[in-house]
């Protein structure tokens, strides 16, 4: 059966939907060659859907990734059938603690939470902590728009370490170039392997996939 990885976060702007993105292509090509990977969009702004279609048409694309879309009751029934077809899912989630968000976290094998670096991002993660201790869920922390370091940045990890939390050491910085690859349906290691996006997203999909297989 294939693992689950849900993306949750319940403050807007923290790049919940580009990450979930980002990771599925990072992921894949982390993993072998023959590896399976699909993302699931229960989120009704339906961004990752959209990433998807777009995905279908773009050249560039070096690696398949399916894309689907459910919610409700069938969320339960869709994700069985995903984690038998698939090695990995990612679900982009609501960005509120909603029954669709509940079913996702209690069936991923693990969840990990985007934030900024900056106090009401953390703030806004405690109901998805929280949910994710109820379901006795893996849950990770990471690091999105990022600065390389600040004074704030190091307060919020002195707090995260302090709290028990486990933060990825690998975070995204603020770069055009993610947005960018996004809006053509792609992963930025597919538009370079090179740059600095695609360097600090590979780092962090080789992280992901050590904590989580």
């Amino acid at each position: 059966m294939g693992k689950v990885i849900a993306v949750a976060q319940q403050k807007g702007g923290a790049g919940k939907t580009m990450l979930t993105a980002q990771l599925a292509v990072a992921l894949a090509v982390a993993l072998s060659p023959n590896s399976k990977i699909a993302v699931l969009d229960i989120d009704p702004q339906g961004s990752l859907t959209i990433w998807g279609k777009l995905r279908a048409n773009a050249a560039k694309a070096a690696v398949p990734i399916a894309s689907h879309t459910v919610s409700g009751w069938r969320l339960g029934s869709e994700l069985e059938k995903l984690k038998a077809a698939y090695d990995i899912v990612l679900i982009d989630t609501p960005p509120v603690i909603d029954s669709d968000a509940r079913r996702a976290i209690r069936a991923a094998d693990l969840v990990i939470i985007p934030l900024n670096p900056s106090p009401p991002d953390l703030w806004a993660a405690e109901g998805t902590l929280k949910l994710a201790a109820e379901e006795k869920r893996k849950v990770a922390l990471v690091f999105n728009r990022a600065p390389a370091a600040s004074r704030l940045r190091k307060r919020l990890e002195a707090e995260i370490s302090a709290r028990g939390l486990k933060l990825f050491n690998n975070a995204l910085a603020n770069r055009a170039g993610y947005a960018n690859a996004f809006a053509d349906g792609l992963g930025v290691s597919e538009i370079s392997a090179t740059t600095p996006a695609s360097l600090e997203l590979c780092a962090l999909a080789e992280e992901v996939k050590n904590f989580l297989l």
